[in-house]
């Protein structure tokens, strides 16, 4: 490990400088951006009244505030800690290779994670920019393009309400909350020791990875100030739930009920540490009903009806063949490769059919067209639900036959949130029991936005039902879709990852495309 230490040595300085101070220069040189921005697209959105938009204008300083300092923040701690673990990572797993001379992995130890650790730095303040400028305007847009029929108003009245609900509930969660964090302390502690351990001797979790086993042994060893950090973060959530109070007494039209919120939020809170702890359900503090329509805790809640299906689903699907067998950062990666080489050949087609043309690519940088920054991305999704309604899968066939399912899919609330709208929309669609000719004008309205001039022509054999109201129902879905890809184009490396997707399509348009590769690309990445 003394090859990787000594590269961690040299190359740490630079690369912190690099995301250090690119990281800085973005946020800094973009805070008047921010600021400006947001106050204009406030002021003339029609999504709020002149109250709410009073108010959202007085509070905006303070979340970009702290956007800045936690930035910087992070941007420090992201260069120190990049700089040193990378080269590290690479020379533990030069050693590790099977079947390379002894002569080779020594150079391997002093040349890995060398300039492949400044590249990745660059990549890092590179997505930290395109997330800080292109996703931010992307969210400016859709506020400036809402057009609500009613404008959300701030209520006037129920203000007082609202700070003395606040109040209570600082003085009454504090407290509470801090008792039982101190008291549960000591469980996470052992518990996670003990995890680790098991983990440790059974080569699972992050000992999966052979290169990852210095730093997870590592983590045993820090493991009291995870604690400590976590204990923390416990407290310090007891402002976000007294002053939580607030927004259900403005929600509700209720300081009655903001008050029972805050005799609630310690039974919130006391379940949810159960839950992450795999202790007793349940929880010994009292919990009054103060929803007045939606109550999650009646036993027969819809979300938690949802919930025991989604599980029982869960337990009773069969694993199938997978990439995911290996480690689950792995997987995700393979999940998303397959996802924009799948972008990639559906482009391809589209130009080869004339569906979409060089001008739209164009557009593509100047514009963001939604024909290709939206479209592609939803017609390679509806092609992947339709596929795998008609295999009868309960998961989703990709391009490369594999399939994935909520077994053998990867873990993280990123693709949670992924995950279950992708199940609730392949159901939607399954519902429709759409025959050639709608798929076929499912394809059109998914691609072009809606767009009803470039609907037209296409010619594709794509025709509409005659019954508006399932005609409805298929515009509904293509729109929730479109407004999901949206959201996916935000994530920190979208941008850039679908940048080689218009490369290599714009390549093929140039007639210097030399092909995608064999389909077995992710199997020998493997």
């Amino acid at each position: 490990m003394e090859g990787g230490d000594i590269e961690g040595a040299i190359f740490s300085p630079f690369v912190f400088l690099v995301i250090a101070f690119g990281d800085a220069g973005v946020i800094i040189g973009l805070w008047p951006v921010h600021l400006v921005w947001t106050i204009y697209c406030i002021i003339r959105t029609k999504k709020f009244g002149p109250y709410m938009k009073c108010l959202r204008v007085l509070v905006v300083p303070i979340p970009i505030a702290l956007w800045t300092v936690l930035g910087l923040v992070g941007s420090v701690i992201m260069g120190i800690g990049y700089g040193f673990v990378w080269p590290v990572m690479e020379t533990f797993r030069a050693i590790s290779k099977e079947g390379v001379p002894i002569h080779k992995k020594l150079i391997r130890c002093f040349v890995d994670g060398t300039w492949s650790n400044v590249w990745g730095a660059c990549t890092i303040v590179r997505d930290f920019a395109d997330f800080s400028f292109h996703s931010y305007f992307s969210v400016m847009d859709e506020l400036l393009e809402s057009k609500e029929e009613e404008p959300i108003e701030l209520k006037v009245t129920e203000i007082p309400g609202c700070i003395l609900s606040a109040i209570l509930g600082l003085l009454v969660n504090l407290p509470v909350i801090t008792f039982i964090v101190v008291y549960k302390t000591p469980i996470l502690l052992f518990k996670g020791w003990h995890r680790l351990i098991q983990d440790l001797i059974g080569r699972e979790g992050p000992f999966l990875e052979t290169v990852c086993v210095p730093f997870a042994g590592l983590l045993i060893l820090l493991w009291p100030i995870v604690v400590l950090l976590a204990a923390f973060a416990g407290i310090m959530s007891s402002f976000c739930f007294g002053c939580y109070a607030a927004a259900i007494a403005y929600q509700e039209n209720s300081t009655k009920r903001g008050l029972l919120y805050v005799i609630a939020s310690a039974s919130l809170f006391d379940e949810y540490t159960n839950d992450l702890l795999y202790l007793q359900e349940g929880s010994c503090f009292p919990r009054p009903k103060y929803r007045e329509l939606v109550d999650c805790s009646s036993p027969s809640h819809p979300l938690k009806e949802l919930q025991e299906q989604f599980e029982a689903n869960r337990a009773s699907e069969p694993l199938i063949r997978t990439a995911s067998q290996k480690s689950k950062t792995l997987q995700a990666a393979m999940i998303s490769d397959t996802f924009y080489k799948a972008c990639k050949e559906i482009g391809i087609e589209l130009l080869r059919d004339g569906v979409i043309e060089i001008s739209d690519l164009d557009d593509w940088r100047h514009s963001k067209n939604k024909i290709v920054n939206i479209g592609i991305p939803a017609y390679a999704f509806l092609d992947c639900f339709l596929c795998s309604i008609k295999s009868e899968s309960n998961g989703f066939i990709m391009r490369n036959n594999v399939e994935i399912n909520s077994v053998n899919r990867p873990e993280g609330r990123v693709f949670d949130w992924l995950y279950e709208p992708m199940c609730i929309m392949k159901e939607q669609i399954r519902s429709l029991n759409l025959d050639e000719t709608e798929e076929l004008y499912f394809y059109k309205l998914c691609l072009y936005s809606g767009d009803a001039t470039r609907i037209a022509s296409w010619q594709n054999d794509g025709i509409p039902p005659q019954d508006k109201i399932r005609k409805a129902q298929m515009e509904g879905i293509s729109r929730r879709l479109q407004g999901f890809c949206l959201r996916l184009s935000r994530l920190p490396t979208s941008r850039r990852r679908f940048l080689e997707v218009v490369k290599v399509i714009e390549e093929e348009a140039n007639g210097n495309f030399t092909g995608l590769g064999t389909g077995n690309d992710i199997e020998e990445a493997k």
